[in-house]
């Protein structure tokens, strides 16, 4: 990662079916729109709930993606 510049980015990922998932999903939503993306990082985790459970996953991702010369 020597001597490269990097943008950052903040996204939501949703998942019914877990934290990982969310992670997995907000990325892959991410990457048709980015290019160059080399990093990220778990910012904050919450859910939603419904009928007093959980019922969905929200992660927010910090993206690191690098310029382009």
């Amino acid at each position: 990662m020597a001597d490269h510049t990097y943008s950052v980015s903040e996204i939501v990922g949703t998942s019914s079916e877990g934290v990982d998932a969310a992670i997995k999903n907000g990325i892959a939503a991410a990457n048709q729109t980015l290019r160059n993306l080399d990093w990220f990082e778990v910012k904050e985790i919450r859910g939603h709930l419904a009928d007093g459970a959980v019922a969905d996953w929200q992660v927010t991702i910090k993206l690191g993606f690098r310029l382009e010369r």
